[in-house]
């Protein structure tokens, strides 16, 4: 058994299909592929439909939307994927924060990650989304993703800088994700007892970094180029 199953749940804020915000985040999940197990699940926000955008509250949801609901209250980690439009993410992914739980994400990994036209919208990711999930007292990853359209060859992610952006970042964080994982173990094939050994894989030219505070939730009163 290599261990529990990371359980990550992408919320992909962009109405395109295929989208630059989905290629990079296809990397960020490759990148941790390699590191441990995980099972991706993916929402879609522009795809919920009427029962979605027509929801006021909570209890105005139809069953699944509030099945995708759950889904990322629920993720060991969220991604939370945005392309830029006009300086901030666009509403229909702020919608989706809006009907979630004030305390469900408390302590929950969340790793930002967005696109853009061009490198300037990448401040979105310090002056927007983190904190949008800093009022849900979510536990961000100190490294966040951005890649404008130039990193790109359609849909494809090219730039090694934004590569190693994203080794670094979850590295960084590849011990807590693993004392995190709450699915079920992954089974590894046995070598024969006859076999020879293999050889030792050298040692990772990045370390990984130790664990995090967690904070205790406090009680609050009350509560265009896409791509």
């Amino acid at each position: 058994m290599r261990g529990p199953t990371l359980r990550v749940v992408v919320v992909n804020g962009s109405p395109s299909e295929p989208s630059k915000t989905m290629g990079l985040v296809d990397v960020v999940l490759d990148t941790l592929k390699d590191m441990l197990p995980i099972e991706a699940s993916r929402v879609d926000v522009y795809r919920l439909g009427a029962g979605f955008t027509g929801a006021i509250e909570r209890d105005d949801v139809t069953p699944e939307v509030e099945d995708s609901l759950r889904l990322a209250e629920n993720a060991d980690l969220l991604i939370a994927a945005a392309p830029v439009f006009r300086g901030t993410y666009p509403g229909m992914f702020k919608h989706f924060f809006d009907l979630v739980d004030q305390y469900a994400l408390a302590n929950k990994p969340v790793l930002l990650a967005a696109t853009g036209g061009g490198d300037h919208h990448a401040l979105v990711l310090e002056h927007a989304m983190r904190p949008l999930f800093a009022f849900f007292q979510a536990l961000t990853i100190p490294v966040a993703v951005f890649a404008s359209a130039g990193d790109f060859d359609g849909t494809t992610l090219l730039t090694p800088r934004v590569y190693g952006r994203i080794e670094v970042g979850l590295t960084d964080v590849v011990n807590l994700l693993r004392a995190r994982a709450t699915g079920p173990g992954e089974k590894q094939d046995r070598e024969p007892a006859n076999s020879r050994p293999r050889a030792k894989p050298p040692a990772p030219s990045l370390s990984a970094a130790g664990g995090q505070r967690l904070v205790q939730p406090v009680q609050r009163a009350g509560s265009p180029s896409r791509t």
